[in-house]
């Protein structure tokens, strides 16, 4: 019979009292990890444990030496009351004993404000690389894959433990999802999505940022997906365009937005010719009418409507790119957003000659809609560097705002017609060739109201969304190996 250890780090005993109970009457548990505090007057298979700092490598250390007679782990990674459903653990370890995975992991129910709802994963990819990836707060570990994976850490983190410890288990076993809801859990973080995706780029995260770099850094290196700095650089087709510049707006039902953003383009002071090509994907609104007036007033408005239903935000982005009266350089704008102030496309355009670049990304600051900051404020992706910011990116969720091409480079790779996530596939792709050029100042307003795409999604579309995300990291991994070799 295998023997699992279980780890539950929650010192607050009335919280994970149903878990305990539940594990010390399972006869495949054979010793429950409890923090020192939540351990005072427990008896049977409890034994205290110091966390003094669960997330460093330290801890998973001492629970590889703890473990040393375990078949198993079963570990709570985050503290919340957790309540196994029938025959959950075994199904665990049936799963676990059946595939030979490294770590199994499952779907879970959540109480959320009272109600009941179901919270479904998704499955773990080759490029399945954030450190944010949701696993669920109960994970079983296959004990000698963690011991294992512990022997092969040759830097110590303070935040970074757990991420580190997940990679080197990842290269040496597979993880497997059990699509069945094993468990229940009381969520505590009710925040919309919206507010939730910019976690990874707040400021008083940066020192975890900096440790969770190093370790997809190594593990990049340990299977040749690593890139050196090098990069093609460019030198720029001027002769080839009528325009330096065109702004590029994607854009469908948006009558409360697109004229600020509209304006906020026409504004802009150069000493070169820039252009708008608003992709206009069948308003039903009033935003054909919005663009159609600003088209009558000033010639250097392009509207365009695509031929053809069904586009996507990329479809669109690559018609208004293969247009004969798009510039050099295509600059992104959101039809939410908008420059801030009338430097925004000198400075991106100064950017690419400076640095020889084939993209540029800029800093942004989030804004509501009356554009008064909002938490956490700017947002500068200042994990972007130039000597491994293109390594870096396969572990963040995005790359910023605003973004601009070099459109014959645009052109060769194309952007995919998707609505999400369709910026990040070409910038990673980019990556693998090109540098891409950064402005750290802000340039940028991001508009978030209750209308924004992903101001609050749920689980279903957050899962199709971050599945997406992961394919396109597998895919470019993938890639970036066969270049290495």
């Amino acid at each position: 019979m295998a023997s699992v250890y279980s780890f539950i780090s929650n010192p607050e005993y009335q919280e994970i009292e149903n878990a305990v109970a539940e594990l010390q009457s399972n006869e495949l548990v054979k010793k429950i990890f409890l923090d020192k505090t939540a351990a005072e007057g427990q008896s049977g298979k409890v034994q205290g444990f110091v966390y003094d700092n669960f997330l460093s490598t330290e801890t998973t250390k001492r629970i590889a030496e703890a473990s040393v007679d375990a078949d198993y782990i079963l570990l709570f990674v985050k503290n919340v009351p957790v309540e196994f459903g029938q025959f959950a653990v075994e199904r665990f370890v049936e799963v676990a004993e059946s595939t030979g995975a490294g770590m199994v992991y499952s779907d879970y129910m959540e109480v959320r404000n009272g109600v009941l709802t179901p919270h479904p994963v998704i499955d773990y990819q080759e490029g399945s690389l954030r450190d944010d990836f949701n696993f669920g707060p109960v994970i079983l570990y296959n004990a000698e894959a963690f011991r294992n994976a512990v022997d092969n850490m040759a830097q110590e983190f303070t935040h970074a433990g757990f991420y580190y410890l997940r990679l080197k288990v990842s290269q040496q076993s597979e993880f497997i999802r059990v699509p069945e809801f094993l468990y229940t859990i009381d969520e505590t973080d009710i925040r919309k999505s919206g507010q939730k995706i910019f976690d990874y780029v707040d400021s008083k995260n940066r020192q975890v940022q900096i440790e969770m770099e190093q370790v997809v850094t190594g593990h990049l290196k340990d299977i040749g997906a690593w890139l050196s700095p090098e990069c093609r650089s460019i030198e720029f087709a001027e002769d080839e365009f009528t325009h330096k510049v065109s702004v590029i707006i994607p854009v469908r039902n948006r009558e409360k937005t697109i004229g600020d953003a509209m304006a906020s383009v026409l504004n802009q002071k150069t000493g070169f010719k820039f252009n708008l090509i608003v992709a206009d994907n069948y308003s039903t609104d009033k935003t054909t009418e919005i663009i159609r007036s600003f088209a009558e007033k000033d010639k250097r408005v392009v509207h365009i409507i695509p031929d053809r239903k069904g586009l996507g935000i990329g479809g669109c982005w690559n018609l208004a790119a293969y247009n004969s009266q798009c510039g050099m350089i295509a600059a992104q704008l959101d039809s939410d957003d908008i420059y801030k102030d009338e430097y925004t496309l000198q400075k991106i355009v100064d950017t690419f000659y400076s640095e020889k670049c084939a993209m540029v990304v800029g800093s942004y600051q989030l804004v509501n809609f009356d554009l008064e900051e909002i938490p956490p404020g700017i947002i500068d992706h200042r994990e972007w560097t130039p000597d491994n910011g293109k390594n870096n990116a396969l572990r963040i969720n995005g790359l910023g705002a605003p973004r601009a091409f070099y459109t014959p480079v645009l052109r060769e790779i194309k952007i995919p017609n998707v609505s999400y996530g369709e910026d990040y596939a070409v910038g990673l792709a980019i990556s693998r060739e090109y540098k891409i050029g950064r402005i750290y100042e802000n340039i940028y307003l991001c508009r978030r109201w209750d209308d924004n795409s992903d101001a609050e999604l749920d689980i279903e579309k957050t899962n199709k969304h971050n599945t997406y995300k992961d394919r396109i990291r597998t895919i470019e991994l993938k890639a970036r190996i066969r270049k290495n070799k």
